[in-house]
């Protein structure tokens, strides 16, 4: 429930800079807008509020003398949200703040891989938090990953890590991979991968397969074609015979 007694932030029409509230995922976020020198119920000024541009519907009686509007839950769509609170009667009369929303990466349980020998094997981990995490490991069997013995190629931007190899090796590659992850804010954070590396299967040979039965086809096609001849001829003979 958000109170008026207990906004984050008190925003006055005089104060045309913007300020920043600093927020967690989940939690709740209170304003509360008063036009310049007036108290929450000495004045019947009209007030509009915006967020992103965008106008913010008001329950009926909060725009006038003072506004509150509440935030609740925080979301990841409310960082970096502006909220700006203006006279109705003229908009160059404003007041803003813009929500900094923190939270650790999602990140955590674990999933089961199967691969064939031979094959490529793509792990991805999303790092993406606010602030951005600090530190990324990749573990195999408790140990790191050892990128020149495994053939491993590790990639990072702001939202994932990745782990790469070309070609598996049931000796060299199954296990239990681990990849983590340290928020400045929110400490560590990880997700397993259990690595199952099957033999190779042998492809079906389709192609070789068709060839085959056209050859085949075409053979006993031929074959009856010749007999057919054969068989006009005998019958020519002993329609000739009779006459």
């Amino acid at each position: 429930v958000c109170c008026l007694s207990s906004a984050n932030a008190i925003l006055t029409t005089s104060n045309l800079l913007e300020g920043v509230i600093e927020t967690k995922l989940e939690e709740t976020v209170s304003l509360l807008c008063l036009p310049d020198g007036a108290s929450e119920d000495q004045t019947d000024e009209q007030l509009v509020w915006l967020r992103n541009g965008a106008m913010v519907s008001l329950r009926e009686g909060n725009n006038k003398g003072s506004s509150n509007v509440c935030i609740t839950p925080v979301i990841l769509e409310d960082n970096g949200a502006t909220f700006t609170c203006h006279l109705s009667r003229n908009t160059t009369v404003s007041a803003s703040v813009t929500l900094n929303v923190t939270y650790g990466p999602l990140l955590s349980g674990s999933e089961q891989i199967t691969v064939e020998d031979e094959s490529v094997l793509v792990l991805q981990c999303d790092i993406w938090a606010n602030p951005p995490v600090s530190f990324v490991l990749w573990t195999l069997n408790g140990s790191a990953v050892d990128l020149v013995a495994g053939g491993f190629t590790v990639t990072h931007d702001a939202f994932t890590t990745q782990l790469t190899t070309n070609k598996v090796k049931k000796g060299v590659h199954e296990g239990t991979y681990q990849c983590k992850a340290d928020s400045p804010l929110y400490g560590n954070y990880s997700k397993f991968f259990h690595v199952t590396i099957t033999e190779k299967t042998m492809p079906f040979p389709l192609f070789p397969m068709i060839a085959g039965l056209v050859v085949v086809c075409l053979t006993a096609i031929l074959a009856v074609v010749a007999r057919w001849g054969i068989i006009i001829k005998s019958c020519l003979r002993r329609e000739s015979g009779d006459t």
